[in-house]
């Protein structure tokens, strides 16, 4: 009778199983049919504007773009369906272990015991890799070479700093492995934020109508960085096509499964930038700077207030005028002007600037005039400050001469058609830390510039080393919306041995790529060889 009695158990939890399997395969099948199913379009029409002349290379571009697309939602379901099996597994195992329950025990504790605790050691060690990494607090560093810099990456590109001989300042991810680990990690985002947990402190419903679902095309963007001993963190931003939200989360892989940090709702919407600019003649460079200026920040983001410190009385009338014109072209009075009649001197210029600020607590961003940027660098500037908790080192991709990049043109196109992260057409200025955008009230805690530093660059870096040495956390990461313009560099003969060779090493880098630096060492070789080759032909032609 018992035999019988426990048969019938095991048959009842073997067809219980069964009905698992069967609802499995029916949801991936159901799966796989909405995927595939033909996607319609209300007009039916190809992108771009109607009529115009579409080239061969727009539609290879775009059946490519596609092809991509469809690969990585079906790498995305190839994932779901292996997490429902493991699902599946793991309600078999629950089912074997409830015939396990008098199993022997292993030094007076059972063996689910023993798994139990395993369980719960490797739980706190990830957790205590978490706390070692600088995830939530910033670490004291000795110096600028110990910072590990973060890559940036859309849904689509990666910005990184390390490029050898082969890779690219932007590409798509190559290698699948990095594929699929940035999907991986931008759906486990999503999922932080479809799915919250009580702890995250956000209501599913807030009582009016549905919960807003976020999918992979809010992703914005998103910076990684690992730290070889402890893991990789990653920094995740999604925002709605109509919304000024943006939501934020941060995962950490301590060389294991991703856990999440921390999942929390960002308003920028109010979020003020006083972006200061220190200027010393150079008005021409100054009308360009506010024409993007008139762009970006005026017709676009609306929410910033424009500090210029001018050195020197040479130029001040113009650079007055050009804002007098700008503001009643546009009806824009949110700048201030400050005049120094003393030799130039960035670090005092943005000293002076952030102090001149007398309205409370705002965001700064330091910058140059020889500088372009976009709306949505603003707004990875508003993401990445935080006061009392973080600052923004953003790395500047630098052009090249446009003279040298587009020899082979007659004049060099505009400044915007220049715009691209190429080898050939500029690089990441790693070693620069002048732009960067941090709060008031960090740069003064911190002590500020070193006013007694004189000439070129070195007092960017002694403002970084303050804060590596300091509690806040540094993020530091290319950003694709921030360029540095080239233009002609002096070196003036009163600089110290030191800021002369950091002032010519800069002027050595900014000048081209080494392929075209190559072709105009090796100029008088080359015309040599073109000119036996023409003589050859020529030869050859009378003979």
């Amino acid at each position: 009778m018992r035999m019988s009695r426990r048969g019938l158990v095991i048959q009842a939890r073997t067809r219980w199983l069964l009905v698992g399997l069967a609802l499995l395969f029916s949801l991936v099948l159901l799966m796989y049919l909405l995927e595939c199913a033909p996607q319609t379009d209300g007009n039916g029409s190809l992108p771009g504007v109607v009529g115009e002349n579409m080239g061969k290379e727009y539609y290879q571009a775009l059946l490519q773009e596609q092809e991509e697309h469809y690969q990585n939602r079906a790498t995305s379901l190839k994932r779901q369906i292996a997490q429902l099996k493991q699902e599946l597994q793991e309600m078999s195992d629950k089912l074997k272990s409830l015939q396990e329950k008098k199993s022997p025990k292993v030094n007076g504790m059972n063996y689910q015991g023993t798994k139990e605790q395993a369980s719960n050691d490797l739980l706190e060690f990830l957790h205590s890799q978490i706390d070692k990494a600088e995830v939530s607090v910033g670490a004291k560093l000795p110096s600028e070479y110990g910072v590990i810099p973060f890559e940036s990456f859309t849904s689509m590109k990666v910005f990184q700093l390390e490029m050898g001989l082969t890779r690219h300042p932007e590409e798509k991810p190559v290698r699948k492995d990095k594929r699929d680990e940035l999907m991986e990690v931008i759906e486990a985002g999503l999922e932080v934020i479809n799915n919250p947990d009580e702890e995250d402190g956000q209501d599913e419903d807030d009582g009016v109508g549905e919960k807003q679902l976020y999918s992979e095309n809010d992703f914005i963007e998103g910076y990684y960085r690992t730290e070889r001993d402890k893991g990789t963190q990653y920094e995740l931003f999604y925002k709605k096509m109509d919304g000024m939200e943006y939501r934020h989360v941060t995962l950490f892989r301590p060389f294991g499964p991703l856990m999440k940090v921390k999942s929390e709702t960002v308003d920028i919407s109010r979020s003020l930038i006083n972006i200061i600019v220190p200027l010393a003649g150079r008005t021409e460079a100054f009308a360009q700077f506010m024409q993007n200026f008139r762009d970006v920040c005026i017709h676009q983001d609306k929410r910033v207030h424009l500090t210029v410190v001018y050195f020197g009385q040479d130029g001040l009338s113009e650079v007055k005028g050009i804002l007098e014109s700008v503001a009643r072209e546009t009806n824009f009075h949110n700048y201030t002007i400050v005049s120094l009649n003393e030799e130039f001197n960035r670090g005092r210029g943005l000293d002076v600037g952030a102090r001149a600020w007398e309205k409370g607590e705002v965001l700064m961003f330091f910058c140059d005039v020889d500088v372009y940027f976009t709306a949505e660098f603003l707004n990875s500037c508003r993401l990445n400050a935080e006061p009392g908790k973080k600052v923004f080192y953003p790395v500047v991709f630098s052009l090249y001469n446009p003279a040298v990049v587009y020899a082979n043109q007659d004049i060099p196109p505009p400044v915007e058609q220049q715009l691209v992260h190429k080898k050939d057409s500029g690089f990441w200025r790693d070693f620069g830390f002048g732009m960067t955008c941090q709060y008031r009230t960090d740069f003064l805690t911190v002590g500020g510039f070193d006013l007694e530093v004189k000439g070129w660059g070195v007092e960017d870096v002694h403002l970084y080393r303050k804060y590596l040495h300091s509690d806040l956390i540094v993020i530091r990461t290319p950003v694709p919306g921030l360029f540095h313009l080239w233009h002609e560099k002096h070196c003036a003969d009163e600089l110290t041995p030191e800021q002369y060779r950091m002032c010519i090493q800069s002027k050595a880098m900014n000048e081209a790529s080494h392929s075209h630096l190559g072709m105009l060492v090796f100029r008088e070789e080359i015309e040599t060889h073109l000119r036996k080759q023409a003589y050859r032909t020529n030869s050859e032609a009378v003979g």
